[in-house]
């Protein structure tokens, strides 16, 4: 009998007695047990804080983004045994390389976006703010790791997918975690977790696990701290809304159960792809997983006039589903996670029955492969139709997770969405059409009751990562019943870890907070040139001031012949009657070559290329005679990681290209980046 153990403090424990059984799903039998009773929960946090937080606070995003690649590489290596285990939960391997390998996805789609980010341990958000007349007193935003702890509360259906997707965005944003898996498929999850920390890529206290119920877990939460929770509505609730979460403004994620919706739009007739893609995706979210997703289709809305249709066709294909265990090839679905889980099915089921009628499937009445139907967790696929969704309600309401979902009819589009829109908030909603006009619709109007719109059609349908799959880049969350939370989110989820702050100041000293130039600060002269110096050797506000240059007619016509713009009001003076225009203006992209003739050094040096503009604006006509020349700025510096040990140790410089005439104006800005090699070539 293995006793499974939570990590704290720095060390596996046991939990006193024993809160859960665990079993095998597929054949019944005990796999072990866990308890979280008698653990330090205080302690937890402190050590988390002061141990974890202390050292991802000191490296920069760059260094939190490579210790996730790093730790995505690693458990891809170790992922044989995470599947072993894995189908004990009654996974089939489809299943379970959505949750293990879906989760070191999320490892590396995070880790991906370090270079989002400053090479700083905190983030530099949006632009600078004007505060004074003389440019003297400036605002501006810094973002930094709050100084606290997430807490994630995970379900039972993704042990590992769960735990990672949360924890890939606060150790990114530099916030150390405690996880709490469900304690019915809590021993996946500790696999994993050894893993992690015998491997010794996150710092010491980054990452702690409480195995068990887990009673007490957020009893000790203060304003720094987050809390996330992924379950039931009813039970995020309450602990959404405990005292001491309220009174301190605890940020709380919930993330809830939701009936989702999938539509099949008019246009998706029988005999069409559009129809055939419908009925398989609708099958794939009945069976994958058994249905224990929360990104699962509940409720799927149908023209009136195809009920028959989609309820003959859906029937045709989950025919062909083969139910048992998932090390039979030819098993498609597995069990449920748990008996308990089937019971709460069940009686869900029996609420449906009386407002609705099952067509197809039978509670008692099915084949099982490989596997003692008794033993196991399994069910067969429940499909329900329900002729009249205004009036029978409850199917707006009950969520049966597992594989059951009901087919319902409606009129038009407007009704299509006003029957999406009953389940009063889901993760997701999917419509199947070839219409572009209809899908516009549909998603504009729908939008605001889903936090995913899903369209799907024959263009897409190959490379469609479907219904149910949350992408790691993309918010993860719904309104209403699906908790009004977000998960992931690419930045924008890795924000929800970071305070948000206003500094304000000279700007010299906002330059040197954010390490981003801002107008009015020092321009020490370059010496040497800063194309003669290495990444490491320039510092932001570093400035060229070149030589001058007036404008000819000569350099308009040629800059014309070259470039073949001959727009009027370069090349002809008569064109110019009620135009802003003076008089022939020379090219703004002249002004601009012809700044980098002024501020680049030519001759070979540290400088590898140019590697783009990001920002380019021409704010003054610039006309034959007009002398320009430029101030050449070093903007901000962003590191750079090699690919490999024969690529150049380099990094990107951005200058800031500010060019003005001889009244002092500035006719042009622009910030270019480059591309420069380091002195030290060994990292």
């Amino acid at each position: 009998m293995t006793t499974y153990q939570n990590y704290a403090k720095g060390e596996w424990i046991s939990g006193e007695g024993v809160e859960t059984e665990l079993f095998n799903a597929i054949t019944g039998e005990q796999i072990g047990e866990c308890s979280s009773v008698g653990l330090d929960y205080a302690g937890m946090m402190d050590y988390a804080k002061e141990k974890g937080g202390a050292a991802l606070r000191k490296m920069t995003f760059t260094q939190r983004g490579l210790m996730l690649k790093n730790l995505a590489l690693y458990l891809l290596k170790n992922k044989k045994k995470y599947y072993e285990v894995s189908a004990w939960t009654g996974a089939t391997r489809v299943d379970s390389w959505i949750d293990i390998e879906g989760g070191i996805g999320n490892l590396f789609a995070n880790a991906s976006l370090r270079r989002q980010f400053p090479d700083l341990p905190y983030h530099v958000d949006g632009n600078a703010v004007p505060l004074s007349k003389g440019g003297s007193f400036i605002g501006h935003h810094i973002m930094v790791p709050k100084h606290g702890v997430a807490i994630h509360i995970n379900a039972f259906n993704f042990p590992i997918w769960g735990m990672l997707e949360k924890i890939a965005v606060n150790l990114l944003a530099g916030v150390p975690a405690i996880v709490k898996p469900s304690e019915y498929t809590c021993f996946l999850t500790e696999v994993m977790v050894r893993d992690i920390i015998d491997s010794k890529i996150l710092p010491e206290g980054s990452l702690q696990l409480v195995v068990g119920l887990g009673r007490g877990v957020i009893d000790h939460v203060g304003s720094t701290d987050t809390v996330t929770f992924t379950g039931s509505a009813a039970t995020g609730r309450k602990l959404k809304a405990l005292p001491h979460i309220v009174e301190n403004s605890v940020s709380f994620n919930l993330e809830a159960d939701s009936l989702n919706a999938a539509v099949l739009a008019k246009d998706a007739t029988p005999g069409t792809k559009n129809f055939d893609i419908f009925i398989k995706e609708v099958q794939r979210e009945i069976t994958v997983k058994a249905g224990q997703k929360c990104t699962a289709v509940r409720r799927i809305i149908v023209p009136e006039n195809l009920v028959e249709d989609v309820q003959k066709a859906l029937a045709a294909r989950l025919d062909k589903n083969v139910v048992g265990d998932p090390n039979d090839p030819n098993v498609r679905m597995g069990s449920l996670a748990t008996k308990l889980q089937v019971e709460r099915v069940r009686e869900n089921i029996e609420l449906l029955k009386k407002e609705q009628n099952i067509v197809y499937g039978d509670l008692d009445n099915f084949d099982v492969v490989g596997a003692d139907k008794d033993k196991g967790a399994f069910m067969s696929p429940i499909v329900f139709l329900n002729d009249d969704p205004h009036k029978k309600v409850g199917v707006h309401d009950i969520e049966c997770f597992g594989p059951v979902s009901t087919i319902m009819p409606y009129k038009d589009l407007n009704d299509a969405i006003k029957l999406a829109n009953m389940g009063k908030g889901s993760l997701v909603s999917t419509i199947v059409t070839g219409d572009d006009q209809i899908a516009t619709e549909f998603a504009v109007e729908a939008a605001s009751m889903h936090g995913r719109i899903h369209v799907l059609n024959e263009r897409c349908a190959k490379e469609s990562t479907g219904h149910g799959s949350p992408m790691p880049l993309l918010t993860h969350g719904g309104p209403g019943r699906a908790g009004g939370g977000e998960e992931m989110g690419g930045v924008r989820g890795v924000k929800h870890y970071l305070q948000r702050t206003a500094i304000q100041g000279h700007p010299q000293t906002i330059t040197a907070i954010t390490q981003q130039f801002q107008v009015g600060a020092d321009q020490p002269e370059a010496n040497p040139h800063v194309f003669r110096q290495h990444f490491e050797e320039l510092n932001v506000g570093d400035t060229v001031f070149t030589h001058k240059h007036t404008v000819t007619e000569a350099d308009i016509v040629n800059f014309a012949n070259v470039s073949g713009d001959n727009f009027y009001a370069h090349v002809d003076a008569t064109s110019l009657e009620g135009t802003m225009f003076e008089q022939r203006v020379a090219h703004g992209y002249f002004v601009l070559s012809k700044a980098a003739g002024l501020f680049v050094d030519p001759k070979k040096g540290p400088v590898l290329l140019n590697y783009g503009i990001d920002e380019c604006r021409f704010t003054k006509p610039v006309y034959i005679g007009t002398t320009m020349g430029v101030r050449f700025t070093v903007k901000e510096k962003i590191d750079q990681e090699k690919k490999n040990d024969a690529d150049v140790a380099k990094g990107i410089v951005k200058f800031l290209v500010d060019m003005y005439d001889e009244t002092g104006d500035t006719i042009g800005v622009a910030t270019i980046l480059t591309m420069v090699k380091k002195l030290d070539q060994s990292k």
